[in-house]
């Protein structure tokens, strides 16, 4: 079987000047939200699925000496091949990864009440698990952080065909997307020029991973995102990290309408 760098690692023409402004805005960044002086950690953090996207940009991080924290939200649902990534990132890494889990006693309490299949029966359930597994732990991570770092892309789906470079729509702190207009072919070209280490399961055509329970291989044709909650509407598939505010809002108001 070819490998995903076989078979995606495809650079589109103008991808060196892609890279430079990834850099550029990593590096803008991190002068701008610096570390207070004594500051125990730094204002910045890069949230890692472990996907491609945030395999290159942790890579980023490094080349570039960033004062940037790495984190990961181990939702107790993580596939065999991506707990050992994090083990692999956490002894490679230059800078510390923190690793953030849910509430112990809020995810014993769901699957005792709902059952651990909770996800397939309605988007709420689902919704909820995801909420428990992920938002939760997420609020912690970025508790007291100025800034984050992503990899989305606006390739990735139709309701990310917008996402910008540099998103400050919330008051709390801005998004940085770095590899925002970056192709799926410019990202594998990227691991396979530099060496990045990846999750083996992109092998097998998983684009996108997640939670083992909700994430398949896609077939050819099929969406990138395909393979996420692939039971559900395609408007339905984000789990609440990475929805606009207004978007958030909108979507609660139509819920109790």
């Amino acid at each position: 079987m070819p490998s995903a760098i076989d078979t995606h690692a495809h650079a589109s023409a103008d991808f060196m000047a892609k890279l430079q402004r990834s850099r550029e805005a990593l590096l803008a960044l991190d002068r701008e939200h610096a570390r207070a002086p004594g500051a125990p950690a730094p204002r910045v953090v890069q949230a890692s699925s472990l996907g491609a996207e945030d395999m290159v940009i942790s890579h980023l991080i490094d080349t570039l000496a960033l004062d940037v924290g790495i984190f990961v939200l181990q939702t107790g649902m993580l596939h065999p091949e991506t707990l050992a990534l994090l083990e692999q990132l956490r002894r490679d890494a230059r800078v510390p990864v923190t690793v953030y889990e849910p509430q112990a006693e809020a995810v014993v309490q769901f699957v005792a009440r709902e059952g651990k299949d909770a996800m397939y029966k309605s988007i709420a359930l689902r919704k909820q698990c995801c909420g428990i597994r992920k938002m939760e732990p997420l609020a912690r991570a970025l508790d007291g952080k100025s800034a984050w770092i992503t990899g989305l892309r606006r390739e990735q789906s139709g309701a990310r065909a917008e996402v910008p470079l540099l998103d400050t729509s919330d008051a709390a702190r801005v998004k940085l997307n770095p590899l925002a207009e970056w192709t799926w072919g410019d990202v594998w070209h990227y691991i396979g020029a530099h060496g990045v280490a990846y999750n083996p399961l992109h092998d097998q055509f998983f684009p996108s991973i997640g939670c083992a329970p909700c994430t398949r291989a896609i077939s050819l044709g099929e969406d990138f995102r395909a393979g996420r909650w692939w039971w559900e509407d395609e408007s339905a598939k984000e789990c609440g990290l990475h929805v606009a505010q207004d978007t958030e809002r909108r979507q609660q108001e139509e819920s109790h309408a």
